[in-house]
């Protein structure tokens, strides 16, 4: 459901209408389909939105959003122009007898605005136009051109509802092309509009303590920084008091900067994620804000919003929890594979600027140890490999490695954990927030995968819930050492973790309280979270109500938008993985069942890692190790197929 069809559900102020929405806001007014009440705009009785589903017959539906509604059967006659998957404004039609239906009115919002095209010749050297999303034949127009006079393999950018030729993206054997269409697909952005760049250019570069005489001032802590090497933008820094036993988890204040309704706020929310490709970052903010003003680097002061936890040294329970506005002055940069260096050896090869602060690390290390076991007594290690690709200057995949956690991973991830809780748990019971929360699975999804499981002899006869079915699974993989592929399999069965305003707890974490408050620069969440809290503690009544009045369009926003970002990070993957395999194929190689079956898939085990090859599943088996040869390879749609030549 779009975030304006919640509005138009729920009710809504003029003002509160996004910029993109407006024209469908006053089209709805022109035909009558909304009555203002108690200063509210809410849709008429007879009318709905919903999402269009389309039935194999030509029919379509829009789910009820309420048990006291119906689904609306839409008739072919009466679907308009609308696609599958628009949000549509429907009026129903009042029958005496058969099934609830409706007419489709207006499309609120569309799927596909545009559509990715490409030029193709079939095998009898018939011309087509194929949408990459699905390899199907369509069509396309360009003023004063002839499409058929294009190189085939061309890549277009083609308005859906004109058939126009907006951009020419470039052409299929171009690896570079493939940037483009994975921003394109999931409508993710990379430059910014001048209004957003001027702002950002306007902000003074240096924070000058004097300037902030409400702020409190801890530039003399010794906080530091621990990021991936190749990091551009420091979201927090952390200290930790070891006498007093208090830990200040400090984030950029990226709310300071980036005021409501801003040129930057109205991008950042219409991005809500930064994408990160193995090349380049394509950021949420500008970047002269999300890698250098809010950036929280070392040997400068910055402008932070800082989580303050007084820990029981006894149990490690939080005892106290507090949020206030500061500025610190990070003194060390640190990376990954520096810290677990020092930890490794206990700090023998220390440099003289870092020992301060490895004497509170250390202790702070062993502090996280333990939190991380008593996390996973109700909590979950999922063990899922993370790979990472390196290109080369022409685009094309160099290599493979596979992240895996270290103990300097896990160090930060426990401290923005008790600040992420701590975030959740300052909204008191069925107050209103942004949550991040993780629904426990369906068990009926679990035991389907018990299925799947049973046929490499894997059975667990004895469970009372999903937790402890999952955990009994994890024992008998882990007894099968086939314990990193299973957690894979689990994964996929459980339900997505997702933006809520209201708290249902965190499944995977095993937390009853969680949310987003550690990432502002790279996640819009966090900003609006940051925002709730900042109004909470002023006890700003009107920022409070503009923002939880809009609560629930903006948990749908952020959460459709986190799916896009990370399908355009998969999609640039295997898109590199595709052309790989170009350059191999008839060549054979070592690989693993993951997926059984009719659509049977094997991952290649070798120098690189993650790549996927479809196969027929004719008398293969989960996790049955083989041989396999690459036989095609499709670049547009990024798929590769293969045969299976010995079962190993």
């Amino acid at each position: 459901m779009s975030p304006f069809a919640i509005q138009l559900i729920n009710g809504c102020i003029e003002s509160d209408i996004e910029e993109e929405d407006k024209n469908s806001f006053f089209n709805l007014q022109e035909i009558n389909a909304i009555e203002k009440i108690d200063g509210f705009w809410r849709l008429k009785s007879l009318y709905r939105v919903g999402e269009l589903y389309l039935g194999k017959d030509g029919r379509g539906f829009v789910e009820a959003q309420s048990k006291e509604h119906k689904d609306l059967l839409i008739e072919a006659d009466n679907l308009g122009d609308a696609s599958s998957g628009d949000v549509v404004l429907v009026k129903r039609i009042i029958a005496r007898r058969g099934r609830a239906s409706a007419k489709i009115v207006s499309i609120i919002t569309e799927a596909h605005p545009y559509e990715i095209l490409y030029t193709y010749k079939d095998e009898n050297g018939n011309f087509e136009i194929r949408n990459i999303r699905n390899s199907f034949p369509t069509h396309a127009t360009m003023k004063d051109m002839d499409i058929k006079t294009f190189k085939i393999g061309t890549v277009m950018k083609v308005d859906s509802s004109t058939d126009e030729v907006l951009e020419i993206f470039g052409h299929l054997g171009d690896p570079k092309v493939d940037e483009k269409i994975s921003l394109a697909l999931y409508k993710r952005e990379d430059l910014f509009q001048l209004d957003c760049i001027s702002q950002a250019e306007a902000i003074p570069l240096e924070v000058n303590i004097d300037d902030y005489p409400d702020r409190i001032d801890l530039t003399h802590l010794d906080f530091c920084t621990i990021d991936p090497i190749t990091a551009k933008d420091f979201d927090d820094a952390i200290y930790f008091d070891l006498k007093n036993y208090i830990l200040y988890v400090a984030i950029a204040d990226v709310s300071h900067y980036v005021d409501y309704f801003s040129p930057i706020d109205k991008e950042a929310k219409k991005r809500g994620f930064t994408t990160y490709l193995p090349h380049k970052s394509f950021p949420m903010l500008p970047r002269e804000l999300s890698e250098n003003l809010c950036s929280l680097k070392p040997n400068v002061n910055r402008l932070s919003f800082v989580c303050k936890i007084t820990i029981d040294s006894n149990n490690l329970k939080p005892i106290k929890e507090e949020f206030f506005e500061a500025i610190i002055h990070s003194k060390r940069r640190f990376n990954y594979e520096q810290i677990d260096t020092y930890i490794k050896n206990n700090g023998e090869t220390a440099k003289d600027i870092d020992i301060n602060i490895l004497k509170y690390l250390f202790p702070l290390y062993k502090v996280t140890k333990e939190l991380t076991k008593n996390r996973l007594k109700s909590g979950f290690d999922f063990r899922s490999d993370e790979i990472k690709l390196s290109i080369d200057s022409e685009h094309l995949l160099m290599n493979t490695s596979i992240e895996n956690s270290t103990p300097s991973h896990s160090l930060i991830e426990e401290c923005m954990l008790l600040a992420n809780q701590a975030s959740a748990k300052i909204f008191k019971e069925k107050e209103l927030s942004i949550f991040r929360i993780h629904e426990p699975p369906q068990l009926s999804k679990i035991e389907t995968l018990l299925e799947e499981l049973s046929t490499i002899g894997l059975f667990v006869k004895q469970y009372e819930d999903s937790p402890s079915l999952i955990r009994a699974i994890q024992a008998q993989a882990l007894i099968m050492n086939v314990e990193s592929e299973v957690d894979s399999m689990i994964i996929k069965s459980l339900r997505r973790a997702s933006y809520s305003p209201s708290n249902t707890g965190h499944f995977g974490l095993g937390f009853t309280h969680y949310s987003h408050f550690t990432s502002p620069i790279r996640r819009y969440s966090d900003l609006i979270l940051h925002r709730l809290i900042k109004a909470k503690l002023n006890e700003d009544d009107e920022q409070k109500s503009y923002l939880l009045r809009n609560i629930e369009p903006l948990c749908v926003r952020v959460s459709d938008l986190e799916r896009e970002s990370t399908k355009a990070e998969w999609d640039f993957r295997d898109r590199k993985f595709a052309r790989w395999a170009e350059k191999h194929i008839e060549l054979s190689f070592d690989a693993e069942i993951i997926e059984a079956g009719e659509n049977a898939k094997a991952m290649i085990d070798g120098d690189i890692s993650g790549i996927t090859i479809n196969i027929r599943g004719d008398n293969v088996v989960l996790f049955d190790k083989i041989k396999v040869v690459i036989k095609d390879v499709d670049i547009a749609s990024a798929t590769i197929r293969g045969e299976v030549i010995i079962r190993i």
